[in-house]
């Protein structure tokens, strides 16, 4: 008898539910009619302040109990019945972007435990920028916290759902549909990248993407083994060589706005559905949560989803890497010499390398479509994770000048990069006497830098490149305003990157 698999379906109209909106000014009857809303005060507020204030002396009472800094946060009835909660909290006037998404993740946890149906934000005393930040980013924190990650409980437990959202400010419409969009990018990359390797097998991906490029209106094309071998990528099929079916392949999406002119932004994504190391076998703590890394491709797909949800005006194709690294009698070893799709060839040196394998063909096949730049996604080596610990990511450029710009959309998103260096001298560690590059170095020193420098050799130098290395990508407990410990990173900073223009006219001129 088969065995029964549960199924996943897409879950496009709740992304970006509960509803929002941008309400009036805050009155004692407003407040009331709401079962939950928090109010933003700095630490001092003025006698301004408190006239602005419905119930002021009740909520003035409660904050001058003690001297009050950023952070504090109390929470008190209001009305007679006391059925409308209120919690306040302490901002300070001015926050990194960070520092805002995590005081925003507490309030939203805070928030929703008594499970309301409706919350309302405000800010009275604040600077107009530090209260736009903290507003939206309490929008962003409660999108991620109202949205469910895929359950299969036998009997799930109901409860009751956030299904409004209102904002009372000076909020910028722009800024909070870019918001909303934004999480409803990362809600949908968190899901996919939580399903269970059975759910999300390679060709159950494939088949939710075509539901996705369906439904948003997308071009959708599949490039299976036959094409592939047909078109020279033994890297990318080397890694498949041990799936039990031929399901892997290379997943194309094209994203064409009506007047769209000039060629596209490229985002690659690293989709491996499961990753037991292949011949290198992992032990049984790396290998437990290795459903999680597609997330790369799942990031890249919520960036798309984020990108057409603004109606972006610039076309945007997005190329994602769909396997499993297997093992068995038929996978692919270390010292296997393949041929990749641009004819380098690669000396294998350690299977569980695969990520970097299966970019370097994706990465050719992406190039050769001539976009502007190219931007790839891959939770791709320990090294990263090491050196900057899961609360940034690893980036890595072929247009050092823009390092700067890189470095600071990692600031203003919340979602923080650093750049590593990519000086060619570290290619000396990647020779191979039999082959025209290894794959990694048998130690493991920089193995983050040199995966980059491998990488590298797919991408043509016209061509301004991005790597992103998402070490950020898993963080027991979360990170910033995401309180589940797959955080879907990458989709806030990749919306921001694109709005500075990355990159620029001056930097894409100069390869590094």
């Amino acid at each position: 008898m088969p065995i029964s698999t549960p199924q996943a379906r897409l879950p496009l109209a709740a992304l970006a539910t509960p509803a929002h909106k941008i309400g009036a000014r805050v009155t004692a009857e407003k407040l009331l009619r709401n079962p939950m809303a928090i109010l933003l005060l700095p630490a001092v507020p003025t006698a301004k302040d408190w006239d602005a204030l419905p119930f002021a002396a009740d909520i003035r009472a409660v904050f001058s109990l003690k001297a009050r800094k950023a952070g504090d946060s109390f929470q008190l009835r209001l009305g007679r019945t006391g059925a409308s909660e209120l919690l306040v909290s302490v901002q300070a006037h001015h926050a990194s972007e960070f520092a805002y998404l995590q005081a925003a993740a507490k309030l939203a946890r805070t928030a929703l435990g008594g499970e309301p149906r409706a919350v309302l934000l405000f800010a009275q005393g604040l600077a107009p920028e530090a209260a736009n930040s903290a507003l939206l980013a309490l929008l962003a924190a409660l999108q991620a916290a109202a949205f469910p990650l895929a359950s299969f409980k036998s009997k799930p437990k109901t409860r009751s759902r956030l299904r409004s959202i209102e904002i009372a400010g000076n909020i910028k419409t722009m800024d909070l549909e870019r918001t909303v969009a934004t999480s409803a990018g990362n809600n949908l990359a968190r899901w996919l990248t939580a399903l269970p390797p059975n759910v999300l097998d390679a060709r159950a991906y494939r088949r939710l993407l075509q539901e996705f490029a369906r439904k948003l209106g997308l071009r959708y094309k599949f490039y299976g083994e036959r094409e592939l071998r047909r078109l020279g990528a033994g890297a990318f099929l080397a890694v498949t060589s041990a799936n039990a079916t031929r399901d892997a392949g290379i997943v194309h999406l094209a994203y064409r706005p009506r007047g769209a002119k000039g060629a596209p932004l490229g985002l690659v994504g690293k989709g491996i559905c499961f990753d037991t190391g292949g011949t290198n076998l992992k032990p049984h703590k790396s290998m437990l949560d290795m459903h999680t890394d597609m997330e790369g491709s799942a990031v890249a797909v919520g960036s798309l989803h984020a990108l057409h949800a603004l109606g972006a005006p610039e076309p945007v194709d997005c190329w994602l890497a769909i396997t499993e690294n297997l093992t068995g009698p038929t996978a692919y070893k270390p010292q296997d010499i393949v041929r990749t799709m641009n004819g380098t060839t690669i000396q294998v040196i350690h299977t569980d390398a695969e990520g970097r394998m299966v970019l370097a063909d994706t990465l050719s096949l992406a190039a050769s479509k001539q976009p502007r730049a190219i931007i790839d996604y891959a939770t791709l080596t320990g090294a990263c994770v090491y050196a900057l610990t899961e609360r940034y990511s690893g980036a890595f450029t072929n247009r050092p000048a823009s390092r700067d710009t890189i470095e600071s959309a990692g600031a203003a998103s919340g979602e923080r990069v650093w750049c590593f260096p990519m000086d060619e001298d570290f290619d000396a560690d990647l020779d191979s006497t039999v082959a025209d590059v290894v794959q990694c170095a048998v130690d493991g020193k920089g193995d983050h830098i040199l995966a980059a420098r491998f990488l590298n050799r797919f991408v043509p130098k016209a061509i301004p490149w991005l790597h992103i290395d998402l070490s950020a990508g898993s963080r027991a407990g979360g990170l910033a305003h995401i309180a589940t410990d797959i955080t879907g990173f990458g989709v806030r900073y990749t919306l921001e990157l694109v709005k500075r223009g990355w990159p620029d006219d001056r930097t894409a001129s100069r390869a590094g």
